[in-house]
C-alpha cells in the first residue's frame, strides 16, 4: 500500500484528495497536516469521514511528513511548497502539487503573474506539469509533479489536439470559461458569501487571470511557437463545475472531418476524455462528482470559426482526481484505480 500524506488537508481540494484516498484500493491516508485544525479529529472537521479514518490534523511539516509516507500531495497556497522543498525532502518522498509553484519553465513568468518571490527556482528543471492526458510518460519518472488546475485542465485538453493538428488559427483563440464557488477555496471571504454569490454571474480577472499564461505555455507546445490567448473566467451560483467554451478561427480547408479526427487520434483510448456527438454542448451535471471530461465541438460555417465546449468537477479532474490519477501513473499502477465513479446526478 502506498502511505499518502496530505499538507493542507481540511481545504476542499485536501478534503476531495482524503475521500479520494480513503477509497484507493492501493493507497492509504497516514498524515493529514491543517494549519488551521491542527490537534483536531478530521471526521470531526469532516463527517462525511466517520470511520474511516482515526487520524488527527498535524502541524505542517514536510520533511517529518516525508519520512512517514511514500507521496506528499500539498494542497497549499501559491509560494508554500518552493518555501519548503528541498532535494532531502524529494529523497524520501514523491510530492504532488496542486498549487501553481511548479507549473512553469520560467520563474519569471510565475513571479510576474503571481506576485511572488519564487523560492526554489533550481528545482523547476525536474518538475513535471502532470496533464496525464498529454504527459503520460515524464509523469511515470517524476518524483516531484506540478498539478494542474481547474480552468487550465479544461482549457488545454479542450484545445491541444485542434492546435497540435494546425486546424485552427491559434492568434484567435478566445477561451470563457466558467466556475463553481468550490474553485475559489474554503477560506472566509466577502465575495464568496452566499448573498453575494447567489442569483449572480460575473467576470473576474479579465484581462489578467494568472491562469492565463499557463494555458498559453502548454498550447505553445502543442503549436511549436508562442501562442497568446483571450482568457476571461466568470464565477457562478453552483458548488462545482467547470465549463469553458472556447472559440476559434478555422485554418483553411479545416472541417468536421478532420476535427472529428484530430479528437479520436489525441484521445480516442483515453479513459477519462469522454468525446460528445458533433454539436452535442457540454454540461457541469454530467460529470459532477468524477474525474471524467466531456467535450464537444460545433463548427460554425457562416463565421468560419470552431466552438469547443467542454466540462468536468473542479474538485475531481480539476485537483484531488487528476493529482490521484498522477500518483497511479508515478507509483505504476493502474491510471484508473480509484478513481472510476459514476459522475453523481443529480
Amino acid at each position: 500500500m502506498i502511505k499518502a500524506g496530505i499538507i493542507g488537508a481540511t481545504g476542499y481540494a485536501g478534503a476531495e484528495l482524503a475521500r479520494l484516498i480513503m477509497q484507493h484500493p492501493d493507497a492509504e491516508l497516514t498524515g493529514c497536516a491543517s494549519r488551521s485544525y491542527a490537534g483536531q479529529r478530521y471526521a470531526d472537521i469532516y463527517k462525511n469521514c466517520n470511520s474511516f479514518t482515526e487520524l488527527d490534523c498535524e502541524e505542517e511539516n514536510i520533511a517529518a511528513m516525508a519520512k512517514q509516507a511514500d507521496v506528499i500531495f500539498t494542497a497549499t497556497p501559491q509560494g508554500y511548497l518552493a518555501s519548503v522543498i528541498n532535494r532531502e525532502i524529494l529523497a524520501d518522498a514523491k510530492i504532488i502539487d496542486l498549487s501553481a509553484d511548479f507549473r512553469f519553465k520560467d520563474v519569471s513568468v510565475y513571479e510576474k503573474w503571481y506576485g511572488i518571490e519564487h523560492k526554489c527556482p533550481e528545482l523547476f528543471d525536474e518538475a513535471v506539469y502532470g496533464l496525464c492526458e498529454i504527459n503520460r510518460e515524464e509523469i511515470k519518472k517524476t518524483r516531484l509533479l506540478a498539478n494542474p488546475g481547474c480552468y487550465t485542465t479544461c482549457s488545454i485538453l479542450s484545445l491541444y489536439p485542434l492546435v497540435k493538428a494546425g486546424l485552427i488559427d491559434h492568434r484567435t483563440i478566445i477561451v470563457d470559461a466558467k466556475s463553481g464557488t468550490s474553485g475559489a477555496g474554503r477560506g472566509a471571504k466577502t465575495a464568496n458569501l452566499f448573498c453575494e454569490v447567489n442569483e449572480n454571474i460575473k467576470a473576474y480577472g479579465v484581462a489578467n487571470h494568472r491562469h492565463t499564461p499557463e494555458i498559453e505555455e502548454q498550447l505553445s507546445y502543442a503549436a511549436g511557437e508562442p501562442v497568446m490567448i483571450n482568457f476571461t473566467p466568470h464565477l457562478v451560483p453552483m458548488m462545482r463545475g467547470i465549463l469553458v467554451t472556447a472559440y476559434a478561427s478555422l485554418a483553411d480547408g479545416a472541417g468536421s472531418e478532420a476535427v472529428n479526427a484530430a479528437y479520436e487520434e489525441a484521445y480516442g483510448s483515453e479513459t477519462f476524455i469522454r468525446l460528445l456527438k458533433e454539436g452535442e454542448p457540454a454540461e457541469t451535471r454530467w460529470v459532477e462528482g468524477s474525474n471524467f471530461v466531456d467535450i464537444g465541438f460545433k463548427i460554425d460555417k457562416r463565421t468560419g470559426r470552431i466552438i469547443v465546449m467542454a466540462a468536468l468537477d473542479n474538485l475531481v479532474k480539476g485537483a484531488a482526481g487528476q493529482a490521484v490519477q498522477n500518483m497511479n501513473l508515478m507509483f505504476g499502477l493502474d491510471e484508473t484505480a480509484g478513481l472510476m465513479q459514476l459522475p453523481m446526478f443529480p
